[in-house]
């Protein structure tokens, strides 16, 4: 069935596709003066010192004191560094960090600082926090080299697909001291990642999908990001997975000709859609797609999707059930 929604059109300020989108949604908001539960851990035991740690970039690290004073440039980062108990140390963000809690509240609170966009940051507000520890991404590679050559500790994160994102959770885990809740962490998100990959092996269809990122110009996504690893591992075939670039321009007709089984579009996204999926079954030739016969059209949260964290976990579990709705059971889009 069809699932009407509304999206407001919203002005974005666009700095490339290949960037992670930033986020629109929390699951908790607590007080600014509260201090999150799951952060709450025993202070790591000084024999784990010192560390020696490789980045995704390659460059290797010594840290001889687990940092107190941490600096996120990434929301995907923040997400990570809370989820391995490290978010007490965190006194700075980008403006687009709202995961796992409202960080703009925090802001006004004066609890954190906001070092301003995670894309090309100024390094004077990160150097104001005086930070024992800097989380970089892609995006902030320059800042990165400069606060190195500062003398500044710098940890850049640039994951590839999810092995990879699990990978910088127990890599962020062993920095901030916190190696055995991000080992759990890891084992309970393969567990689930497992789960959907067992699971998908007895489906005896290979669905099309579809993913419109944005409709002005049409863009989807190719081989090798986040998204088309996800519709694999859901048990999928992305129709564009032959493009070689990462966030391809596309045009209708080769969408009509691909005949996609399911048409997916992220939240948050600024498309155009007339308020509802009935301005995308209007396209000109659009009618004699699969998707649109069977009204197969979905929205998901932009956010898990693309941001390198543990929601990516929550993003397979959503296409998974969208994919093979026969194995999973019902999606429901949740805002």
């Amino acid at each position: 069935m069809i699932v009407a929604f509304v999206v407001a059109i919203m002005a974005i300020a666009s700095v490339g596709i290949t960037v992670f989108y930033q986020g629109q949604n929390s699951n908790a908001n607590p007080s600014p003066s509260e201090t999150p539960s799951s952060t709450a851990v025993a202070t790591p035991p000084p024999g784990s010192l010192p560390v020696t740690l490789t980045d995704d970039s390659g460059y290797t690290l010594t840290l001889n004191a687990y940092p107190q004073r941490i600096v996120s440039l990434a929301p995907g980062n923040t997400q990570i560094l809370f989820a391995v108990g490290a978010g007490d140390n965190v006194v700075g963000v980008t403006d687009y960090c709202d995961y796992p809690y409202n960080f703009s509240e925090w802001i006004e609170a004066g609890k954190l600082k906001s070092i301003g966009s995670y894309y090309g940051p100024a390094i004077e507000p990160i150097v104001a926090l005086n930070p024992d520890l800097v989380v970089a991404a892609r995006g902030s590679e320059d800042a990165a080299a400069q606060l190195r050559s500062l003398g500044y500790n710098v940890i850049l994160l640039d994951p590839s697909d999810l092995d990879n994102v699990f990978q910088n959770l127990l890599l962020i885990g062993k920095a901030t001291g916190h190696e055995e809740q991000a080992a759990n962490l890891v084992a309970n998100l393969q567990q689930r990642v497992n789960a959907v990959v067992d699971a998908v092996a007895s489906a005896t269809t290979k669905p099309k999908v579809y993913v419109e990122l944005y409709s002005d110009p049409y863009t989807s996504v190719g081989a090798g990001t986040f998204i088309d690893g996800l519709i694999k591992l859901a048990g999928g075939q992305n129709i564009f997975e032959n493009e070689t670039t990462a966030y391809p321009r596309i045009d209708v007709e080769s969408v009509i000709k691909q005949k996609p089984d399911i048409i997916i579009f992220p939240d948050s996204m600024g498309l155009d859609l007339l308020g509802s999926f009935a301005g995308i079954a209007e396209r000109d030739g659009f009618s004699t797609i699969p998707a649109i016969q069977n009204n197969a059209l979905y929205i998901v949260d932009a956010d898990a999707l693309n941001q390198p964290g543990p929601r990516q976990v929550d993003a397979l579990d959503a296409l998974a059930k969208i994919i093979h709705p026969e194995i999973f059971g019902e999606y429901t889009y949740q805002p």
